[in-house]
């Protein structure tokens, strides 16, 4: 009796064990996990990232994509900074329409001179044009198609963000209509909607969350890009905070969904190792201790004249805002 009932709990443990593997496998699969980097990733912070310092800044980039115009154009920039001394982030917006003396043209065109020179040229080049405009170095880059961006937060099952200012936008661009006419309309309101946004903590789905971060035409100082600025850090902050709290959305099928809306909907110079190390790092972060970067107030609208344009350029000059960033991020 005693011998069956060992062989039983034998036959029980290999079950279990062979279903552990199946499972393990499995989910090594679905998410490109492998043991090595799975094994740094449980015992520490995971591979060692490239850093100046206790530092290691990333360049998030965001592109409207094939169904907007200006495609390749970055609508979004922002240097995601992570001291692993201090475990804390900070986020430091950069303004699209701030004027490079190097491409003789906005920011925002930097990625799409780079692909045009060569492919893979646009992260070089914007890593590059961002670092001019910080003052500081920047390790990696992330670009994000925003179809990927609705994607990602719709698998998610929307995200929680915390609207500070409630605005109106009248003339906010209906996807895929930018160059319709209207007829019998001069002003052709047919290629606009109004969207609205109350204060206070807000569920969005991901299109609801896209004209959250992209609306550029709100009354008074909401629709100013510094605006802007501060509600895509607003979205990425309750991006992070949905991430960390898989309970509330893992399965292996959501997995195999993210993991596929992430490979057609982004580009980067990181690899999975380094992917995983950074997302460890930002997860294990406290929102006390993420910190909103903006020198809007260093910045002005010269006149157009000068450059053809709307821009935006120092107050004073270049080094004047690099040492207000350092001071920022405590860089001495």
């Amino acid at each position: 009796m005693k011998k069956l009932i060992a062989l039983g709990i034998v036959v029980i443990l290999l079950f279990l064990a062979g279903k552990t593997i199946l499972w393990s496998t499995r989910f090594m699969r679905t998410t490109g996990l492998t043991p090595t980097i799975a094994g740094s990733l449980v015992v520490g912070d995971g591979v060692t990232l490239k850093s100046k310092g206790d530092m290691t800044n990333i360049l998030l980039l965001g592109v409207g994509g094939s169904t907007h115009e200006g495609a390749d154009l970055t609508d979004t920039m922002m240097v995601v900074s992570l001291d692993s001394r201090k475990k804390s982030v900070a986020l430091v917006s950069i303004p699209r329409d701030i004027w490079s003396e190097t491409l003789k043209d906005r920011i925002n065109s930097a990625y799409h001179y780079g692909e045009e020179k060569k492919k893979g040229g646009g992260l070089l080049l914007a890593k590059v044009i961002s670092e001019d405009v910080v003052g500081i170095p920047v390790h990696y880059s992330f670009l994000l198609d925003f179809s990927g961006f609705k994607e990602i937060i719709n698998v998610l099952g929307g995200i929680n963000v915390n609207v500070s200012k409630a605005f109106t936008d009248s003339d906010f661009p209906i996807a895929g209509k930018e160059k319709d006419t209207c007829p019998g309309d001069p002003t052709n309101r047919c290629v606009y909607e109004t969207i609205h946004f109350d204060a206070g903590v807000q569920h969005m789905d991901g299109e609801r969350a896209l004209k959250y971060v992209r609306s550029r035409h709100a009354e008074g100082d909401e629709g100013s890009d510094f605006a802007r600025s501060r509600r895509q850090q607003d979205v990425l902050v309750a991006l992070k905070d949905t991430l960390v709290h898989p309970l509330r959305w893992f399965s292996l099928l959501r997995v195999r969904q993210l993991r596929s809306v992430v490979a057609k909907a982004t580009d980067t110079d990181m690899n999975l190792g380094e992917l995983a190390s950074v997302a460890k790092r930002v997860a294990s972060v406290n929102d006390d201790q993420i910190q909103k970067i903006s020198f809007e107030k260093l910045l002005y609208v010269p006149p157009s004249y000068m450059y053809g344009r709307y821009t935006l350029v120092p107050v004073d000059d270049w080094e004047t805002i690099h040492a207000f960033i350092k001071k920022q991020l405590g860089i001495q």
